[in-house]
């Protein structure tokens, strides 16, 4: 595998010192042209991504992943023929890297992106039960795919061509302990309460669109999901979803690893998440234009 595949990998960073190495080293076997995208990071990420040969840019975090990875396609001299976004907590296995190298060259001009299956890591145990498989679309063709511009369950959208598939799966390992976590999704949590609100409100005009139109099926069938998510009683929602993962879908026999996932992951966060919804609505009366304005002024989110 000395000839490397024409990927250019793009990885957004903020302070992924813990991450870096192990994702760097990864994608470096099956890429020549590894960038790292870095939002002034205050630990050595730049240092160590330059060190092992990446190359690292600096631009200020615009607020979401969707503007910063679209930023990078339109500023990074990017070469190769396809482009590979990963984060920097997540690896290709093994298994993926030799498919890839396999079919990856074979592909027909009209298949623009590919399709990956994700591996859930939590506290060092893989998630094989209770959410199904995920599919995302994260190789493309240079040019043919951006990001849509959302706040969250951003994907790739394809501006041309078909999908196809792989079998082998890319990681999502996270390295940092449960308070990290944990504090992560509280961030979260406000941008999945304004992606549930913009379903009812139309905060951002996006509901008037058709977006989805160029994203994989699972992601279609995941937003039409959500849509009727959004449609369910504030906290009974979080309930019934995590009983659905944990007992109807198998969750409770991934051990306590798996119960710590879909409880933090499935209840307390989609919890969270409905609190957000409520002190929202409470506080704005309901009002459109007043939920804007308590985003932007509370929470520094400008739709």
């Amino acid at each position: 595998m000395e000839k490397k595949l024409p990927v250019a990998v793009i990885v957004l960073t903020k302070d992924e010192q813990i991450h870096i190495e192990r994702c760097i080293s990864n994608a470096m076997c099956v890429s020549n042209e590894v960038y790292v995208v870095d939002s002034e990071s205050t630990d050595n990420t730049r240092s160590i991504a330059e060190g092992m040969g990446a190359k690292a840019v600096v631009h200020p975090w615009p607020g979401n992943q969707s503007e910063q990875f679209n930023w990078a396609l339109d500023n990074l001299p990017l070469k190769s023929e396809w482009v590979l976004r990963l984060d920097a907590d997540e690896y290709l296995t093994d298994e993926l890297i030799e498919e890839l190298y396999e079919k990856v060259p074979q592909l027909p001009a009209d298949v623009s992106g590919i399709i990956l299956p994700l591996r859930r890591i939590f506290l060092g145990r893989q998630i094989k039960r209770g959410t199904g498989r995920i599919e995302l679309l994260r190789l493309f063709r240079r040019g043919k795919g951006r990001s849509e511009t959302r706040l969250m369950d951003e994907h790739i959208q394809l501006s041309e061509g078909i999908t196809v598939k792989m079998t082998g799966e890319f990681a999502d390992d996270n390295l940092n302990n449960l308070s990290w976590w944990t504090q992560k999704h509280v961030g979260y949590a406000i941008r999945e309460a304004v992606d549930l609100l913009d379903m009812e409100y139309d905060l951002t005009g996006a509901a008037r669109g058709d977006e989805s139109r160029h994203i994989s099926e699972q992601a279609q069938a995941k937003r039409m999901k959500k849509h009727k998510y959004a449609r369910l009683p504030l906290f009974w929602r979080s309930t019934a979803y995590f009983l659905y993962r944990y007992i109807l879908r198998g969750g409770f026999l991934e051990g306590k690893e798996g119960f710590l996932w879909h409880f933090l992951q499935g209840w307390w966060y989609r919890t969270l998440v409905d609190a957000k919804v409520l002190e929202l609505k409470r506080k704005s009366g309901g009002d459109r234009k007043k939920i804007i304005e308590i985003l932007n002024n509370e929470y520094g989110i400008r739709l």
